[in-house]
């Protein structure tokens, strides 16, 4: 296999760029001495150590993968709040910021065999300040790959918008990778998407399946979701849940669905529902110690927890939040929240790594780019 190196954007928001970029750079790991990442131009950034700000995705791929590079030298550009006025107004230069992604990219090269490059949203992000995906994957003189939702005509129809912004640029779209498909559609759409890229002369690269594990949220997305800090259990910020529960109920019929792995959302003054919690913990406990509920809580409404039921949670290692909403708008503010994958959910990275990277055909990514 040759040694790649490309530019990866998605069809729209939230569709599975960067855990598509993880299992590509996993694979690509196996097939070539030298990995590089880039990250152009980030939207959410963080601070690291040194005190700089870099973007997020550069700093999960750093720790996952071990890379050498410098942090700023992966994530060159930033579009902070404010950043499109001041462009605007005439206070940042295009072209010193394209020096600077050239620099990057030129650097990381040196000691890179292959480099994934991770665009930030869809192929016309940047374009108000004249660095568009499509304008960035031709500055550096690379292929695209397009990260695709895993439906039909809506995605077809996203995926001809975007090609139309890179034939634009003059650059080539050397494959689709399909994300988060249903295993009950799955033959349907990849024979039928295969049919409608044909004449566009695009390959399916992949075909990933959905993967819900991947979208639950821990209680550290909580935590940020409702900003609030665990009260108790503050060990399991990294917990996942198979079970989401709002609990309106009385507690004889909460008692008989009380269920392992369960995220219960329910009114901090329902104090009876978190005393049977606890009393099924302990139960639990006390048949097997090294067995544990691993349920979690989000007490909600007007009146915080009393201190005592803190303290009887702190004991039983539960982890639990306090959010001053109803539990319906708690429900509702879960339901609509979209989860990131971060460097501290080593769980998840895992299980995306290996879902994307055994769904992805490597070969046949090699034969486009070099086509």
């Amino acid at each position: 296999m040759k040694h790649p190196s490309f530019f990866v954007a998605a069809t729209g928001q939230h569709v599975g760029k960067t855990t598509t970029c993880l299992g590509l750079v996993s694979g690509l790991m196996k097939r070539s001495k030298s990995v590089g990442f880039l990250k152009p131009i980030g939207q959410e950034h963080v601070e690291i150590d040194t005190g700089i700000h870099v973007d997020k995705d550069v700093v999960l791929f750093k720790d996952h993968f071990q890379l050498k590079e410098k942090e700023e030298v992966m994530s060159p550009v930033l579009f902070p709040r404010g950043f499109t006025r001041d462009f605007i107004d005439g206070k940042v230069s295009a072209e010193k910021l394209a020096e600077k992604i050239l620099a990057s990219y030129q650097m990381i090269r040196e000691k890179n065999k292959s480099i994934v490059v991770e665009g930030t949203g869809h192929v016309g992000v940047g374009s108000i300040v004249q660095l568009s995906n499509a304008k960035v994957a031709s500055l550096l003189g690379l292929d695209m790959i397009l990260v695709a939702s895993g439906g039909l005509g809506s995605s077809f129809d996203a995926l001809s918008v975007n090609k139309a912004l890179c034939d634009q640029h003059n650059v080539k779209i050397a494959g689709v990778i399909l994300n988060r498909v249903h295993n009950d559609k799955r033959e349907m759409i990849l024979s039928y998407m295969e049919r409608a890229l044909k004449p566009l002369d695009i390959p399916i690269l992949g075909c990933i399946p959905f993967d819900p594990f991947l979208s639950n949220p821990t209680m550290q997305d909580f935590e940020l979701l409702f900003k609030a800090t665990l009260l108790s259990g503050e060990e399991h910020h990294m917990r996942h849940f198979r079970h989401m529960r709002l609990v309106a109920t009385s507690l004889k019929n909460y008692r008989e669905l009380i269920l392992p792995n369960q995220l219960v959302i329910t009114p901090a003054n329902r104090e009876d529902i978190l005393l049977a919690t606890l009393t099924k913990h302990w139960d639990v406990k006390i048949a097997n110690p090294n067995e544990d509920l691993s349920v979690g809580m989000i007490l909600t409404g007007n009146v915080p927890p009393r201190q005592t039921i803190i303290e009887a949670l702190k004991k039983a290692n539960i982890p639990m939040l306090y959010a001053p909403v109803s539990s319906y708008k708690a429900m509702e503010m879960i339901t609509s929240y979209t989860v990131k994958i971060r460097k501290e959910d080593k769980e998840k990275i895992l299980e995306a790594v290996e879902l994307v990277e055994t769904h992805i055909d490597f070969d046949k990514l090699a034969a486009s780019l070099q086509g």
